[in-house]
């Protein structure tokens, strides 16, 4: 599955329920954080997206201090590459195999749907996201 609305020449992407994808986090709400893997605010992926990064979250401490234990310290700035660090509530286009790790452990953060790309099926089962969704 390719994840792109057909008749649109591969511009717009589809969303986990079959309808355009939307965006995971709206700059309209005054956040710093840029999300996604193209870091446009969607959860758009591609070829060059080796980490499938299509899983629409809400971070949650919890969550935030599960990646950390795992090797992934979300919530630590990094200034050099414009990274603020992420806190709970903050929206993030997560890691679809990070997002079943931490579902397998009890520690997933909840998803929307909507903002979450279809290519993410090829990891995860709609009904876990149905789930933990927000």
């Amino acid at each position: 599955m390719d994840g792109f609305l057909p008749g649109r020449r591969n511009k717009r992407q589809l969303n986990v329920l079959g309808n355009q994808l939307l965006p995971c986090n709206s700059m309209d709400n005054k956040s710093t954080i840029v999300t996604g893997f193209y870091r446009d605010n969607c959860c758009n992926t591609g070829l060059d997206d080796l980490g499938l990064h299509t899983v629409c979250c809400v971070m949650t401490n919890e969550f935030l201090n599960f990646s950390k234990m795992v090797g992934n310290d979300l919530s630590t700035p990094i200034p050099e590459y414009n990274f603020p660090g992420l806190s709970e509530g903050d929206n993030w286009c997560l890691c679809a195999l990070r997002w079943l790790e931490a579902l397998n452990s009890g520690k997933a953060p909840k998803v929307i749907l909507k903002s979450t790309n279809i290519a993410t099926l090829s990891v995860v089962k709609l009904e876990d996201l149905k789930k933990n969704a927000i």
